[in-house]
């Protein structure tokens, strides 16, 4: 009779205990969410396209302007050499560059209007063509021009591509750099 009691009892307690409802736990987890997560990788993709596309751009402007800065210097190079024989008719710049550059003679840019051609000239540096033409024009009592009688204008045109790419002839060239100075005649 004891364990009928008991176990009646304890049965009876077993059931009760099931009836208490207990108050629910609220867990609160530390960490991060998966859309927490997405959005953060999708920043960071961003800012490394954005990075690499700047570099990327950086790096093409910084080859466009080492051709441009190549190209002043070689028509400075022509014009100054071609000043120090006082603009001589039959300067050839082979012979006085010849050692230190590729010269060959190819077609050129034009020369400006009114000016007498010297010649056409290609320089090779740095797998960039360049373009260069010579011309002058002699000072006299037209009104016509500003030179002035007894000077020599001396004028070079310096032509090349901006791709800085092997080309096949003037034709290709995107980009012009003139310069014209005085000698007296």
């Amino acid at each position: 009779m004891v364990d009928v009691f008991f176990n009646t009892l304890f049965g009876f307690l077993q059931e009760e205990s099931k009836m208490i409802s207990r108050p629910k736990r609220i867990y609160h987890r530390s960490g991060f969410s998966l859309v927490d997560i997405m959005l953060s990788i999708t920043v960071v993709i961003i800012a490394v396209i954005g990075t690499s596309a700047y570099r990327y751009y950086a790096v093409l402007e910084a080859r466009s302007s080492d051709i441009q800065v190549t190209a002043a210097r070689v028509g400075l190079l022509f014009f100054e050499s071609w000043r120090g024989t006082n603009g001589d008719e039959t300067y050839d710049p082979t012979a006085h560059l010849g050692s230190d550059l590729t010269i060959t003679e190819a077609d050129g840019p034009s020369a400006p209007g009114g000016f007498d051609l010297l010649a056409d000239y290609r320089v090779v540096l740095d797998d960039v063509d360049y373009y260069i033409t010579l011309s002058w024009k002699d000072g006299d009592d037209d009104d016509d021009d500003d030179i002035q009688v007894g000077l020599r204008a001396l004028n070079v045109v310096v032509a090349w591509s901006q791709r800085g790419q092997p080309m096949d002839g003037v034709e290709d060239t995107d980009k012009l750099f003139k310069l014209i100075g005085y000698v007296k005649n």
